[in-house]
């Protein structure tokens, strides 16, 4: 109970500091933005339209499309998030920071949606949109999350140049790209990695592959299943997040039963990764 309060303490806050980089740092500045929120703002430009309002809607719409690729903790926190973030985007919508650097203005903008996703997306939720797709990107190419919603938010962005222009478009991608690093950051800390436990019936065969193809190092321990106490190597391998599909396909290619467990690891120090001198 304690953890889910947490939880949505952190959807809250998230959902607050989002809708002020909107109503502070893009809607002043006339710059765009990407997924929903860049078409609430696209359509605000042109017809006025409530932010939060169409926010809301078209979030609704995108979530009752694609909750079959959430969990049900997922769409719960989803939720919770989108009606935070659309009440917080009207309640916000007329506050404002007396500063003329555009520039400034950006990097600040991509600061606080950074922080603002990267907290929803931390404990489990999503802002529905192109968090989305930036999942489904995740589950089947392995692509972070964070450089998802970057992809899907570019898409948006450059349509709003017609209405923006070039430089407010240049600033917009700038802001974009802050705003995924810092999402990267909290959402994954400085140095994410990922370790890997798998327990197959031909471990040789799999570590070998993987330090072949993978000029990664393998620990093995040696186990024995409960029930059965059957003799099993087990393998620990330390890997970057991006190198987990390919970890993934040379396991299916070798043993499609073999049972694999993925960790986030917070610091790797070590040969292949970060000096431990400099820790």
């Amino acid at each position: 109970m304690k953890k889910r309060l947490i939880d949505i303490l952190f959807l809250i806050v998230g959902a607050f500091i989002f809708a002020l980089a909107v109503n502070l740092f893009v809607i002043p500045n006339d710059l765009g933005e990407g997924g929903v929120t860049g078409t609430t703002i696209i359509l605000y430009y042109l017809f006025q339209w409530s932010p939060g309002l169409i926010n809301f809607v078209l979030n609704l719409l995108l979530l009752l499309v694609g909750y079959k690729f959430l969990n049900k903790t997922t769409t719960i926190y989803t939720i919770i998030a989108v009606v935070f973030n659309s009440l917080f985007l009207h309640l916000t919508e007329h506050w404002r920071i007396d500063s003329n650097e555009l520039f400034v203005n950006a990097i600040f903008g991509g600061i606080f949606a950074g922080v603002g996703i990267g907290m929803i997306i931390r404990v489990g939720g999503t802002t529905a949109g192109s968090t989305i797709l930036a999942r489904i990107t995740h589950k089947y190419l392995g692509w972070s999350i964070s450089y998802g919603l970057l992809f899907f938010d570019l898409i948006v962005a450059f349509s709003s140049y017609f209405i923006i222009g070039v430089e407010k478009l240049m600033l917009t991608i700038i802001m974009l790209y802050i705003g995924t690093k810092v999402m990267e950051f909290v959402i994954e800390g400085v140095n994410p990695k990922k370790a890997v436990t798998i327990i197959s019936n031909q471990p040789d065969l799999i570590a070998q592959q993987v330090i072949t193809l993978m000029d990664r190092g393998v620990t093995v321990f040696s186990g024995h299943g409960y029930y059965t106490k059957n003799q099993k190597d087990i393998l620990y391998i330390v890997i970057s997040k991006q190198e987990v599909v390919k970890l993934k396909r040379i396991v299916k290619k070798v043993d499609l039963i073999a049972f694999i467990a993925i960790h986030d690891v917070r610091d790797v120090f070590g040969e292949g990764f970060i000096d431990i001198s400099k820790a």
